[in-house]
């Protein structure tokens, strides 16, 4: 899911306050399953926090404040998003995809090797 929630740069930058809110599944799923555990109580709360300040941002309609939040929010949790394969004109750094329920199927970050 945070590959989502880094897709939503471009949103974020425009103040596309109802494309963010479409994502609200994406914050809730990510804060719910990156941090298991007890050892991980602090940074749980901190990601529900980060994500209480984006969606308090989009309830006011302030554009400001939703990219500081969510900028915070990204470094808070350390997300990066995929990376992007396909403009290197096919040439993988890696091993591509190699079936439909690879994670990096259908993205930018799955090149497949074609002859």
């Amino acid at each position: 899911y945070g590959s989502r929630i880094a897709a939503l740069k471009a949103a974020i930058k425009e103040g596309d306050f109802q494309a963010v809110a479409a994502e609200k599944s994406a914050f809730v799923l990510y804060n719910s399953g990156a941090y298991p555990g007890t050892k991980n109580k602090e940074k749980k709360a901190n990601a529900i926090e980060g994500t209480n300040k984006i969606f308090a941002a989009i309830r006011s309609k302030d554009k400001s404040a939703l990219k500081k939040a969510y900028d915070e929010y990204l470094a808070l949790c350390e997300i990066t998003g995929l990376p992007d394969e396909l403009s290197k004109g096919g040439f993988s750094q890696g091993q591509g995809y190699s079936n439909d329920y690879d994670y990096r199927a259908r993205t930018k970050a799955g090149a497949i090797y074609q002859r």
